[in-house]
């Protein structure tokens, strides 16, 4: 069974989708395909459907990540099948935690400048959405700056169920 990351923001069209994008190509450099699956939502419903923030999208093509992607709201019932919650800013992690059913299911949620050592104390990942486009450049900086953390947490956890 594989390992299985969710990246959550609020409407799951700026800063998860880039995250999924980002992480989907680490996993895929360290040749983690078919054991770690990445995938992304968010807390609200709001642009279900929708594909990412045009923005999104050129920022993560302007530097060679794949932009494919369809809003959807996070569920509570999928922490049953989720190995890591990687939330993007405070928000995000108090309102999964407290979706959570369990408080097993509340540890699955961690931030993701957390796997960040040089992110220091401010470990949002903040919405770029109301601002031009040096924030979603900011935001692939910070997104680009944690992955190799988290796929090296990631890395650990599936070769300990291999062993």
């Amino acid at each position: 069974m594989p390992y299985r990351v969710c990246f959550v923001c609020t409407g799951n069209i700026c800063r998860s989708p880039m995250a999924e994008s980002v992480f989907r190509a680490r996993v895929a450099e360290a040749g983690l395909d078919g054991l770690v699956e990445v995938d992304s939502a968010g807390t609200g419903g709001w642009h279900e459907g929708d594909g990412a923030d045009p923005r999104t999208v050129s920022v993560l093509e302007t530097n060679g990540y794949e932009s494919g992607h369809a809003a959807r709201q996070f569920l509570t019932g999928w922490f049953s099948r989720l190995d890591l919650v990687i939330a993007l800013d405070a928000g995000h992690l108090r309102a999964l935690r407290r979706l959570a059913p369990t408080p097993a299911d509340a540890e699955k949620v961690r931030l993701l400048r957390s796997y960040d050592p040089a992110a220091g104390d401010d470990l949002d990942v903040p919405n770029p959405y109301y601002g031009g486009m040096g924030g979603f450049e900011e935001c692939l900086e910070m997104v680009e700056a944690a992955s190799p953390g988290l796929l090296a947490a990631v890395r650990e956890r599936v070769e300990g169920r291999a062993a």
